[in-house]
């Protein structure tokens, strides 16, 4: 405070007198920083002990173990628990473990309490969000390719069909124009003598344009049906109905892939909310445990 100039009744004098201010900071580093190491070590020894248990309740094996809605949901209750837990413990510690605030009033020191508490929490998320961040892009990144390869997989799966038939055939599917190089060389009258490898690839990519495109069209189904009948002497009318069923299983499966890509989407997103809101609450809960713990700590 600087020195102030007054006039009274004696003249005028300077008041050289400094405000009662404390040297030292409101924040206790220390008890928030060893309250953040003690959240962090917990949140450690929580999640290699959810890993575990997590390991534990699936299986490789049909219709044995958690199904993966009930594994989504143990995970998202374990990781909330984590959260709490660690946050209580880390804001007890940086409450309790602080030194013993002298000549402030009740409010002030409720106050600092309750800041060292979030401090902690906070310093606790950052130091795991550093030496996680690695993990967590991995994971991230590795459920994104999941769900984009699960989107597609119909798709990519006949085109990978056709490069491998190409291949044995001599031929080169890999050419994104191969499907309309063929549609040049249609007649309306299949040649039967033409090799079973030219005859797969040809049709592989038929099917893996119109997984593209979303269908296959009507000029492309009488096409296979022609080649069908002329391949396996089927009649125009079951060659027909055979290339309706496959194409029928081909939209079944994609449907089935799309679903399941869709399921991994609102499970990740419903993770992520719920993993923000514990987090809010376990903020809350690091700041009331350290209010706690200095209230027990200036008692005794």
């Amino acid at each position: 405070m600087p020195d102030t100039t007054i006039a009274g009744p004696a003249g005028v004098y300077t008041d050289t007198r400094q405000s009662p201010e404390s040297p030292t900071s409101g924040v206790a580093w220390g008890s928030v920083i060893g309250g953040a190491f003690a959240a962090v070590s917990l949140t450690l020894v929580l999640l290699a002990l959810g890993s575990g248990l997590g390991l534990a309740s699936v299986s490789p094996w049909p219709n044995s173990g958690a199904s993966a809605t009930t594994f989504t949901v143990i995970t998202a209750v374990w990781l909330i628990v984590t959260q709490w837990l660690s946050a209580g413990v880390g804001g007890y510690m940086a409450g309790r473990l602080r030194t013993k605030w002298v000549g402030l009033h009740t409010h002030e020191v409720f106050f600092r309490d309750t800041a060292n508490g979030f401090l902690a929490w906070a310093t606790a998320t950052v130091i795991g969000a550093v030496f996680l961040a690695s993990a967590a892009s991995s994971v991230v990144s590795g459920t994104a390719s999941m769900v984009g390869s699960i989107a597609t997989g119909a798709a990519a799966g006949a085109s990978q069909g056709a490069t491998q038939s190409a291949t044995r055939s001599g031929g080169t599917s890999a050419d994104p124009t191969g499907y309309f190089v063929d549609s040049l060389y249609r007649t309306d009258h299949p040649n039967a003598d033409a090799s079973t490898g030219d005859v797969r690839a040809e049709t592989t990519r038929i099917l893996a344009n119109g997984a593209r495109n979303g269908d296959v069209s009507a000029d492309d189904k009488k096409y296979l049906a022609q080649l069908v009948a002329a391949h396996t002497g089927m009649s125009q009318a079951d060659a027909e109905k055979r290339v309706d069923d496959v194409i029928a299983q081909e939209k079944a499966a994609e449907a089935k892939a799309r679903q399941a890509a869709d399921t991994a989407r609102k499970a990740g997103a419903n993770l992520s909310i719920f993993m923000a809101l514990s987090m809010v609450i376990g903020a809350f809960i690091a700041c009331a445990a350290a209010a706690l713990g200095g209230q027990l700590r200036d008692e005794h």
